[in-house]
């Protein structure tokens, strides 16, 4: 396996290598997004339409990719975004991309759907820990999560704001697929063609979302368009409600799903210690706008009071050094570190995160930037920037 991944020099050849392993249903449900997937495709060609303006005869002998984050030291720019379902890719897959976070100096962000509890990744994959909670209708059982975490030692509390309902994926809908997994006319041909990854799920059982286990299944609407993801969700959830978490949450608030300065303020003014300029990965809502495209206004509109942190469609270091240059303070990996697990488990995460270092590192001495801190909008070109000093590079200091 390992001189497999050896071979995967790109994220694109690892999801390469994961989509090779699992049947097409289940990577479908990982990599598709919703409906015509333009705002999925788009958060990709967002960092491909920003050119870069590298500075010369600079020395770059050295540059550091370690920032600051709360007051602690960060061994990259990084965070592991929140990714459901992942033991249903590769069994274990949730311990295993906390661990290579750990390993890394990076946090990791613990889904609600994961198939791993809050308490299993404290104890089995010791290190800096965020635990993303979704909107539960069942508030009683929301309240209880969120404690769990403070007991467990969770850093950060990451409230998704984005999904009041599940967005219409419809590839899942194409290849019939739901949790729990079930057999169908319509999949069982894709099973059979994985007879690895299918024997271990017959013999050894699918893996459970202890987080949401014994909540009522809601039931497909008539036309049977219901989403896999959104069930159970409140979309009832308001800013009151965010205060009212905040109020209960005694560590750091992550709001996550920001696209619209108008927003921020309000966010900001409950408490909340970071935004994630975050548009699901394109998985909600369709024709959203790329992550990318949001993040000056984000930027603008935070004005330095907390730190901006994206997510969406990074696949590339280069991808990291564009929106740090854009104002962002860092990123969260999604996908990225999503196909690595997918294709390798913890040797896999550790080959994704460190393919995105070393394009960092050569992206910056490129560019004539050898620390974080010198990356800025003077070196974009070929789009629309704003004035200088509009995005002025935050220090990592300024969040301590």
């Amino acid at each position: 396996m390992r001189s497999k991944l050896e071979e995967c020099y790109s994220i694109e050849r690892l999801r390469e290598a994961a989509r090779s392993r699992l049947p097409r249903g289940v990577f479908d449900f990982y990599e598709g997004g919703a409906e015509d997937e333009s705002t999925l495709n788009d958060n990709l060609q967002a960092f491909r339409r920003v050119r870069l303006l590298p500075r010369v005869l600079r020395n770059v002998a050295q540059v550091d990719v370690s920032t600051r984050l709360f007051g602690r030291s960060l061994g990259l720019p990084f965070a592991i975004a929140p990714t459901g379902a992942v033991g249903f890719g590769w069994r274990g897959g949730d311990i295993a991309l906390a661990r290579a976070a750990a390993a890394h100096d990076i946090p990791y962000t613990l889904s609600t759907s994961a198939t791993a509890s809050i308490e299993e990744i404290a104890d089995q994959a010791p290190g800096r820990h965020w635990f993303q909670a979704y909107i539960l209708q069942d508030k009683q059982r929301l309240n209880e999560l969120i404690d769990r975490a403070r007991v467990a030692g969770y850093e950060g509390l990451v409230i998704t704001v984005d999904l009041p309902v599940g967005g219409k994926r419809e590839r899942d809908l194409a290849n019939g697929l739901g949790f729990p997994m079930k057999l169908t006319p319509r999949n069982i041909g894709q099973f059979m063609r994985k007879p690895f990854w299918s024997l271990d799920m017959l013999l050894r059982r699918p893996p459970i979302m202890p987080s949401l286990q014994g909540l009522a299944a809601l039931k497909a609407d008539k036309a049977g368009m219901k989403s896999v993801a959104g069930r159970n969700y409140d979309p009832s959830f308001d800013l009151a409600a965010l205060q009212q978490l905040r109020d209960r949450w005694p560590g750091r608030l992550i709001v996550k799903g920001v696209v619209n300065p108008l927003d921020v303020d309000a966010i900001i003014g409950v408490g909340a210690d970071a935004l994630v300029v975050s548009n699901h990965g394109g998985r909600q809502l369709d024709t959203d706008i790329a992550t990318l495209d949001a993040l000056p206004g984000i930027v603008r509109a935070v004005d330095r009071r907390v730190p901006v942190l994206l997510d969406g469609g990074i696949r590339r270091g280069s991808d990291v050094f564009k929106a740090i240059a854009l104002g962002a303070s860092g990123v969260l990996t999604g996908r990225a570190t999503l196909f690595g697990v997918l294709a390798g488990g913890y040797e896999g995460v550790d080959r994704a995160l460190t393919i995105l270092a070393d394009e960092l590192r050569r992206t910056m001495q490129l560019c004539g930037t050898p620390a974080l801190s010198e990356i800025d909008h003077r070196v974009i070109a070929a789009m629309d920037c704003p004035p200088p000093g509009a995005l002025a590079s935050v220090q990592p200091d300024d969040f301590q």
